[in-house]
């Protein structure tokens, strides 16, 4: 169909290529080489898709049985007895003869089943510096096929030492980009299985509305369409057996697993309820589970007979099937793009039936990835998914949904290590059921520290069972839990600027928003910080992923600060100098942190579900030298490819006790609002003097507010007064306050605290020796 062609240019070049006996050798980059013996492949894999990207200049050397490439940077020894790759000579000197150690963590699949860690796959980045990627069991692209692919072995070898980025941005190259994410998908997601009613859906929707809480996709689970399909339509309403176990497995438990067809008794006008969430700001994901086929009581029945070719009268099921053309149009033009048409924006693939397919060798969930995605681009619209992993290339088909994760802290304290170690193989937006979905227990402070990871994670989508007590409301929590946490999904709002940028950051260059600190520091402290990372080009998150301490109501979480850095807590605003810290914040308080001159474009309100192009922005500022390129489209559409877009460029510069800042926008100035407020506020800034070569309308002791319209702008602070720390006694005192304890103990022991620098004292201060050691780093810094 030619729907599912893959438009790829996978043949590598013939000046390339190294060719013996049963081996071929292909030089992609200078750290970058293919080796294949057995049968050879010149057409597309499911993983791989371009081979002509790069003319690397090489030189080869043969030696009896041993063959040498050598590029500008590195030296491949090959023996062509064996047919491998037998050294590495990297351009920094090593000599790299273990492929396999190393290689650091990359995903899975998905952590259903699974509480706390996880193991994960491998990755394409080591610290040994070569790791391999094993392409000899994909099949082949082929126009709109999916092929077998002969016996082989097929290998892909990096060797990019320790440029990480630089090793992922080849591996973009080889399998193809991250397509450009819309826009809204970077909002607050709300979802819960749940057999809500249209009246009950609509309703909640609407109370976010009234709260104030931003809520940009509004996920339908699967009771959407009939579920008690035996009580209701008879046995005949049984999925038809297979061989595959877990298929019977699921068939019999659930048996309306898999429908089309909206239950009319909990939604009498589904069309009513999508307009009225399209009108109000939601886009709408339905959840999907294709594996049984379509049945006879399914709306679509006829339709998709007539292009299977089955007669209807004999109420046989039309199995799901990828080997068939007819069955797979029928999936999209009949069962799918209606819905589309009248309001279901994309998909969420919830596919749990592993890797059995009528097709020999292919992972349904693969498939089911790829063909939505290339649907989707057919009909003209930016596709997304939504989606578990499926291997190396699954980058190509976000976002990913990581299954359905157990309600524990060890669940939480895994989650922020796997997104970020997820980059290694270049899959960048995971999406976690936030709050966790089932089992464990409830506990407003883990749904708070799991809520807020959220707001500095790739996708915030908060899910639950359908658990009447694990609803993820906001205001099913205490008072004080649902003011922060709707303080919290308000402010992961108004990061949508800063995030759609790095998202254009991620399909142009490949850099992802979640990175490990060992991408930009490569030192034992960066590997050591495994749950530290890098959240965009411009700040640093340290979650919390532990209880807080009962009796001081603080919960610790670790801090490493890189030389030559200073980093600036956007929150409490203390700043850190490099070193290791273990610090404590209360739950107000989430340890994010901004580099010295970072710039981060907010939209200055989060109080409804707007995506206005003219919304006022709040650009935050610190002092030091940096850049930001603030990228914008119409957020939805495919016009960007045409151009329509731009890049406002934001520098700072400092001097002394002197700040500037230039603004200018590159591209179609059309992609940018006409006449729209931009306030710059300069965090780190008590009061300085401003002058502005802008349009300004208004000024304040740290910030002013412009009327920006694309034209150069500059704006300079002078005789800046920086912003002073709280006295150290004052926090102290602050700090020992909220001890629970008995306070004449507290006092005294606590004064003899405050005045000395023993941290070895015994007795109840113990507690607070951490905290206090915190404070003492920070005013001595």
């Amino acid at each position: 169909m030619e729907r599912f062609c893959v438009k790829t240019a996978s043949k590598a070049k013939e000046s390339q290529v190294v060719k013996g006996d049963g081996w071929r050798i292909t030089v992609l980059t200078d750290r970058l080489l293919r080796v294949e013996t057995g049968e050879f492949c010149d057409e597309a894999t499911q993983c791989v898709w371009y081979r002509a990207w790069d003319s690397p200049a090489f030189k080869v050397k043969s030696a009896s049985t041993s063959l040498q490439i050598c590029t500008e940077s590195t030296r491949f020894y090959f023996d062509t007895l064996t047919k491998r790759i037998t050294l590495i000579e990297l351009a920094d000197g090593r000599n790299v003869r273990n492929f396999k150690r190393g290689v650091l963590p990359g995903t899975r699949r998905t952590l259903d089943m699974t509480d706390g860690k996880a193991k994960l796959g491998k990755s394409v980045v080591s610290k040994n510096g070569v790791a391999v990627l094993d392409d000899s069991h994909s099949l082949v692209l082929k126009d709109d096929k999916i092929l077998p692919r002969g016996k082989c072995k097929d290998r892909y070898y990096f060797a990019y030492g320790n440029d990480y980025r630089g090793a992922i941005r080849a591996l973009y190259c080889l399998t193809g980009f991250t397509p450009l994410l819309p826009r809204f998908v970077f909002g607050n997601w709300w979802s819960r299985y749940k057999a809500y009613t249209q009246e009950e859906y609509r309703s909640l929707m609407q109370e976010f509305i009234d709260r104030n809480i931003p809520v940009t996709v509004a996920t339908i689970d699967m009771d959407w369409h009939w579920v008690d399909v035996v009580e209701r339509f008879g046995k005949d309403a049984l999925a038809k057996p297979t061989d595959n176990m877990i298929d019977r497995i699921v068939y019999a438990s659930m048996p309306g697993w898999t429908g089309y067809s909206w239950n009319t008794e909990l939604f009498p006008d589904y069309r009513a309820l999508l307009k009225y969430l399209n009108d109000n700001g939601f886009k709408v994901t339905v959840n999907l589970h294709p594996a049984q086929g379509v049945r006879f009581f399914e709306d679509q029945y006829e339709d998709v007979c007539r292009i299977c070719g089955v007669d209807p009268s004999t109420h046989a099921p039309v199995c799901f099937s990828l080997a068939d053309e007819n069955y797979l149009k029928a999936y999209f033009d009949v069962l799918h793009r209606p819905y589309q048409r009248e309001g279901v924006r994309f998909w969420w693939i919830d596919w749990q039936q592993g890797k059995h397919s009528d097709i020999k060798g292919l992972d349904p969930l693969w498939a089911l990835n790829h063909y939505h995605t290339l649907d989707m681009e057919d009909e003209g619209q930016r596709a997304v998914i939504l989606s578990r992993y499926a291997g190396i290339g699954s980058h190509r088909y976000p976002i990913g949904f990581s299954g359905d994760s157990a309600m524990t802290w060890r669940t939480l304290d895994f989650q922020p290590y796997m997104t970020s170690s997820a980059t290694n193989v270049g899959y960048t937006w995971w999406s976690h059921d936030i709050g966790g979905h089932h089992r464990g227990y409830k506990d407003d402070e883990l749904y708070l520290r799991w809520l807020q990871y959220g707001v500095f994670s790739p996708i915030n989508r908060l899910h639950s069972t359908s658990n009447e007590f694990m609803g993820k409301e906001p205001w099913k929590t205490g008072k004080e839990t649902e003011r922060v946490a709707t303080e919290y999904l308000r402010f992961r709002h108004r990061l949508i600027p800063y995030l759609y940028s790095i998202n254009y950051l991620t399909a142009t260059e490949g850099r992802a928003l979640c990175e490990p600190m060992y991408y930009s520091y490569d030192c034992k402290e960066a590997y050591a910080a495994k749950n530290q990372y890098a959240f965009g080009t411009q700040l640093v998150v340290a979650p919390i992923t532990k209880k807080s301490d009962e009796r001081t109501h603080l919960a610790s979480t670790k801090l490493w600060v890189p030389e030559g850095e200073r980093y600036t807590d956007v929150f409490t605003g203390r700043t850190y100098l490099p070193g290791e810290y273990t610090i404590y914040r209360e739950t107000d308080d989430y340890p994010v942190f901004a580099r010295e001159g970072s710039i981060i474009p907010l939209y200055r309100d989060a109080d409804d579900n707007s995506l206005a192009p003219d919304k006022a922005l709040e650009v935050w500022i610190y002092a030091g030298d940096g850049e930001f390129a603030l990228y914008e489209d119409d957020g939805d559409t495919l016009a960007y490819e045409n151009g329509v877009s731009c890049r406002t460029i934001f520098k700072v510069n400092r001097d002394g006790d002197a700040l500037s800042v230039s603004i200018s926008t590159e591209g179609d100035l059309s992609a940018l609002p006409e006449g729209r407020e931009m306030t710059l506020t300069f965090r780190d800034i008590a009061k300085a003097d401003i002058v502005a070569a802008a349009k300004v309308k208004e000024k304040s002791g740290n910030s002013v507010t412009l009327i920006y319209d694309g034209e150069d702008a500059t704006v300079t602070l002078t005789n800046c007064q920086t912003v002073k720390a709280r006295p150290y006694r004052e926090e102290m005192i602050e700090l020992v306050s909220k001890f629970q304890g008995n306070n004449m103990k507290k006092a005294a022991t606590f004064n003899r605290l405050l005045k000395s620098d023993d941290a070895s004292l015994i007795g109840i201060h113990k507690r607070f020796s951490g905290p206090i050691k915190e404070l003492r780093s920070v005013f001595r810094g």
